[in-house]
């Protein structure tokens, strides 16, 4: 097995690679279809057709944006997580879709990438669903787990021999300390996945953003003390700064 580290558009691509076929371990955004397929037919000498599976960690544009686009141009399996219904469900589900392709298009920009379409579609229509402990269907030697929380989907993808671990955006780096993601949708699963992840203790993790890692104890201490009490979202987000704009306007 060979993994395969890529700069992406906003965020890490990490790909597979056996004999047998490739696999990416998240469905990136749709600005990364042509870096990906530059990579395989240029730089692994194979043909495109060779992406054999695309998981899906949850429904950000960042991991489930290029997922579509890679199924039709490849003929890939796209596998996610075994959830009931569609992340951006209903009105609110799609003033959500427009939000996460608005933060998506603002860390682009704060890392002074070139603007690019990141418009995807909202409800995914994976192949295979997964659940909890079961092992990716054509890599055996990779194994999905819940880690829920960031949303109420999350996978997390471990090579067992290696036990290296795909967290997707379970943590993140952030001036050398490790913490919880924005959003966290549900504070409570996210503990849970945190305590999974001490648990489990991988040998390293494999961030979305921040690249390859080792924690230590210290490091989990500190993740864990950074579990917030509450739902951290835009919306309340926006709602705290505007309670806070205007106490400040009747205190004048």
């Amino acid at each position: 097995m060979k993994l395969h580290h890529l700069p992406g558009y906003i965020q890490s691509i990490y790909l597979v690679e056996y004999p047998n076929g490739l696999m990416l371990l998240d469905g990136c955004t749709r600005a990364d279809v042509d870096t990906l397929k530059a990579f395989i037919i240029n730089e692994l000498n194979r043909p495109f057709t060779d992406l054999k599976t695309v998981m899906v960690t949850h429904m950000h544009p960042d991991h489930a944006g290029a997922a579509h686009e890679l199924r039709r141009l490849t003929g890939c399996k796209i596998v996610s997580a075994d959830a009931e219904h569609s992340w951006y469900k209903g009105v609110s589900g799609w003033l959500m879709y427009l939000t996460d392709i608005t933060l998506a298009r603002w860390v682009a920009g704060r890392l002074g990438r070139q603007r690019k379409s990141l418009w995807y579609a909202k409800t995914l229509k994976p192949d295979i669903k997964l659940t909890d402990k079961q092992v990716i269907p054509g890599f055996d030697e990779w194994c999905v787990f819940e880690t829920p929380g960031h949303t109420d989907r999350d996978l997390s993808i471990m090579h067992m021999p290696s036990r290296r671990m795909y967290v997707a955006d379970l943590v993140v780096k952030v001036k050398k300390r490790f913490i919880p993601p924005f959003p966290v949708f549900f504070p409570e699963l996210y503990g849970h996945s945190v305590e999974r992840l001490i648990d489990i203790q991988p040998h390293s993790l494999l961030l979305a953003h921040g690249g390859e890692v080792q924690l230590n104890d210290e490091d989990y201490a500190h993740l864990r003390l950074c579990v917030p009490k509450g739902p951290q979202t835009p919306w309340r987000f926006v709602k705290g700064k505007v309670k806070r704009a205007l106490k400040i306007k009747k205190a004048r």
